[in-house]
């Protein structure tokens, strides 16, 4: 028999742990949340270095290869997304970023100036869900349930890094998250004392064994069922076996950039010629279902170093063992660390309120898994994240079979001005590294090394090992009611589709300029109080 619920989350990711949470503890709603992974069970997830391990291979990620690009010479990029409860929250490196205040201004645009979608309004959900380490003033809260905090662990090439920058001209920033990004300094976290602070712990657990939340995992959705234009239910399978639920008052659907709009269109929401060629009904023609795929590209500087200044091996082997024991007993030592401590903002352009490379010091030998041609050596690698790119892809369907997994085009470096911006990233990168004191610890250059000099060169080399920065959005964009390729409106409701709303990243307009995890749990709280009918909470005014 079919079961009945007031609201159905699917995708018990950072945005339905968010969402599933809310409604549970704030309107004493009954709640199944519907996740396609496991459980957050292997103690590598507490670990701060524990993802590291994820990367090289797990059931808990999907790693989605992209069909082939022809810009970047036929390759298949991998772009892994998370497969486990919490999401994304609990499998990537917990850097703790929300974009840049002029994000969200081409967000409020989009909207048509409705639902608050600028900064100011969506400031008071960033701060009331923080639990800040370090940091309580007006942009940051010390009393939510997700704990921020800054390295326990740190090693000496990050601190080179930002002094480094500082001898580059670069001005040290405090606080990334204070309303003014651009600058060198340390990264903050989504860590609690030595542990991760995932949404499931923040959200989902302190709920967890209320009566009114069902909680399902290893459940792969078939489809929505819409009923004379209302979400009513959804079909999903679990072990197996099939079964139905249905919802009395809404739908949420959270189940990321890539399967959301898959989930959509299997549902008969889309591109109706895309959706009729897979012999799908029609129920409601929205061409800008699994449009407008964008990502940060990212490429790098790699350099060996005269002696171990950061991470080499240290994952490996006795190393490995020692380092277990120290964080064990001791709540030190590399294993306490995300292994990416430092990062700047830069503005190539001079425009230092809109930067547009996030640069990250990774103390490793770090890139793509199909670049074959470095030997692994105590190194560095000065890794360039895109945060502004003008590339768009797609997400498609291969088939009607809703075990498939979809089509995905993210067109990285597709758009020259992409292309031109890692030129220019690379250049900027060399020069950092020939300041002190990060000239000091370089011994040589090893991609892209001293015969890739010419711009063109430099551009065949980004073509060569371009890579996700694992920030796909926008693939369900929310937009005003006249925007033909806006998927959610102003309140994230599904065009033409009554009582099914979507709340993850896929309904960005434009991806924040950073790191996207933080924005994702914001804008799910927003999502519910909107949703809900809460009074707004009170902007707050940048200086």
């Amino acid at each position: 028999m079919a079961e009945r619920f007031d609201y159905i989350v699917v995708g018990g990711g950072s945005a339905g742990c968010v969402t599933a949470a809310r409604l549970v503890r704030d309107h004493g709603a009954r709640v199944l949340l519907l996740e396609a992974g496991g459980r957050d069970n292997s103690p590598l997830f507490r670990m701060p270095a524990g993802f590291i391990k994820f990367l090289k291979g797990s059931r808990h990620l999907r790693f989605n290869e992209s069909v082939a690009q022809s810009q970047l010479g036929g390759r298949k990029p991998v772009i892994p997304t998370a497969k486990v409860l919490g999401g994304g929250s609990t499998v990537n490196a917990m850097v703790y970023m929300r974009g840049q205040p002029s994000d969200f201004e081409a967000w409020q645009e989009a909207s048509g100036y409705e639902g608050n979608w600028d900064f100011p309004h969506l400031a008071p959900y960033f701060k009331r869900m923080e639990r800040n380490e370090h940091l309580n003033n007006e942009m940051h809260g010390v009393d939510g349930p997700l704990a921020v905090s800054g390295h326990t662990h740190r090693v000496p090439v990050s601190h080179a890094f930002v002094s480094a920058l500082q001898g580059y001209g670069v001005r040290f920033n405090p606080d990334f998250n204070g309303g003014d990004p651009y600058g060198v300094g340390y990264i903050q976290l989504t860590k609690d004392g030595i542990r991760r602070c995932s949404a499931v712990d923040a959200f989902l657990r302190p709920v967890i064994e209320n009566p009114r939340l069902t909680v399902r995992t290893n459940c792969l959705v078939q489809k929505l069922e819409i009923e004379n234009g209302r979400a009513i239910g959804v079909t999903y399978f679990q072990q197996g076996k099939r079964h139905q639920a249905f919802s009395e008052a809404e739908i949420i659907v959270c189940a990321g950039t890539f399967e959301t709009p898959k989930l959509l269109m299997l549902s008969g929401i889309g591109d109706s010629r895309h959706l009729e060629s897979h012999g799908i009904k029609v129920v409601s023609n929205l061409p800008g279902v699994g449009q407008n795929l964008h990502d940060h590209p990212e490429v790098g500087v790699v350099s060996s170093t005269k002696r171990r200044v950061g991470y080499m091996n240290e994952d490996v082997g006795f190393k490995m063992v020692l380092n277990g024991l120290q964080y064990v007993i001791f709540g030190s030592g590399p294993v306490a660390s995300n292994g990416v401590e430092a990062c700047a903002f830069l503005s190539p352009n001079g425009d230092t309120a809109r930067p547009s490379i996030q640069l990250f010091c990774v103390p490793s030998v770090y890139l793509d898994a199909d670049v074959k041609d470095v030997k692994p050596t105590d190194g560095l690698t000065l890794i360039s994240c895109l945060v502004k790119p003008k590339s768009r892809g797609s997400v498609t369907l291969k088939s009607s079979d809703h075990r498939d997994a979809p089509l995905i085009d993210p067109a990285y470096l597709s758009a020259s001005e992409d292309l031109t911006s890692a030129v220019e990233a690379i250049k900027i990168s060399r020069e950092i590294l020939l300041t002190e004191p990060l000239l000091g610890l370089v011994q040589e250059e090893l991609l892209p090394g001293k015969m890739t000099m010419t711009d063109d060169d430099i551009a065949a080399y980004c073509r060569r090992t371009v890579k996700t920065g694992y920030h796909p959005v926008g693939t369900c964009r929310m937009g005003r009611d006249s925007d033909p390729m806006a998927v959610v409106n102003s309140n994230l409701q599904v065009k033409g589709i009554d009582n099914l709303r979507v709340f993850d990243a896929s309904m960005m307009p434009v991806v924040t300029s950073s790191n996207t995890n933080a924005t994702v749990m914001a804008v799910a709280d927003k999502a519910v109080a909107m949703m809900m009918g809460e009074m707004p909470l009170e902007p707050i005014a940048l200086k």
